[in-house]
């Protein structure tokens, strides 16, 4: 079973990322082969800062580590470091029907944040599609938001195959996980940087912890019951707490006598705690950047041996060879 996964450097690492993406990425490295990208080019689209990118996939890529990514387990890479992707993106692109893409929610939603429109961005399911078909990818870890996007991934890879060959590409499955599949923002939106509702998972205690106390409550009195549906509080502490406590902050907050802020000081120790080993880990991979560029270099020379043998693959089948 082949697993891959990719992860734009668009700023500070937040919860949104950890459990959307990076902790299923951790884990699912033990159960098959991993390849687990930077996704640079994808970040281009609604960035042209060409140092921040730069700072952006470094910190990206630091923090990856630190959060248990194992290169002895997982190729590592930056997607940029792979330059097949972009002649399979340009096949992918001749079967690809316009209405598929003008489907897609994510561009629609991006647009209507005030994003400038360009063609990278409405292409970038064709792109996505190219990230997973190059590696023969079996299964993709996925959020809610992203399910659209491997869905017409599928039906681009059935298209290729329709006309080419049903042996051209593998067509993959979506891992989704429904319990952290979308995680809240600290305003109860979805957490994203667009919103500035995130909550990162490195920085100080003292500042990260006082973004807990800014979580977005009612004027429930301290004596009453508090609303137990649609609490972010409670969402984010389910990421955290274990099962007993988790029910505890429930019956409180059911029977009252206790404020917001009692349970957002809870919710805060139990964020902080969780992500100890892992700042640890931090601060060592900081000290060895050598290592971090090796890694990515080791990974991207897998990663190419990987994807030149479906880019011959699929030029044959196409007549390119």
């Amino acid at each position: 079973m082949r697993i891959l996964t990719g992860l734009q450097p668009s700023g500070k690492l937040h919860v949104g990322n950890y459990f959307g993406a990076i902790e299923p990425a951790v884990r699912l490295q033990e159960l098959g082969e991993a390849f687990y990208f930077i996704a640079d080019y994808h970040a281009m689209t609604s960035s042209q800062d060409p140092a921040a990118l730069r700072e952006n996939v470094r910190e990206l890529a630091v923090d990856f580590l630190a959060c248990g990514l194992d290169p002895s387990r997982a190729v590592f890479f930056r997607q940029s470091a792979v330059p097949e992707v972009n002649e399979l993106a340009w096949i992918l692109s001749t079967v690809c029907p316009m209405s598929l893409l003008s489907k897609c929610h994510s561009y629609k939603d991006k647009i209507a944040q005030g994003i400038a429109p360009n063609h990278g961005l409405f292409a970038y399911p064709v792109l996505m599609a190219a990230d997973i078909l190059l590696y023969d990818s079996n299964q993709v870890p996925v959020g809610k938001d992203q399910k659209q996007h491997l869905e017409v991934t599928r039906d681009i890879a059935v298209k290729l195959n329709e006309t080419f060959g049903d042996d051209c590409v593998v067509l993959p499955e979506p891992i989704i996980r429904e319990d952290t599949a979308v995680v809240v923002g600290l305003d109860g939106r979805k957490m994203s940087k667009s919103y500035g509702n995130t909550l990162p998972i490195f920085g100080e205690e003292k500042p990260l912890k006082k973004l807990i106390m800014k979580i977005t409550t009612d004027s429930t009195p301290v004596e009453a019951p508090k609303s137990v549906e649609n609490s972010t509080i409670l969402a984010l502490y389910k990421l955290y707490a274990s099962a007993a406590d988790y029910a505890a902050m429930v019956d409180d907050h059911e029977r009252g006598g206790i404020g917001y802020g009692d349970f957002k000081r809870r919710l805060a120790d139990a964020y902080w705690d969780y992500y100890a080993p892992m700042r640890v880990r931090r601060k060592d991979v900081l000290a060895d950047l050598g290592y971090v560029e090796q890694v990515l270099a080791e990974g991207a020379a897998r990663a190419r041996e990987e994807a030149s043998k479906t880019l011959i693959r699929v030029r044959r089948a196409v007549g390119l060879l």
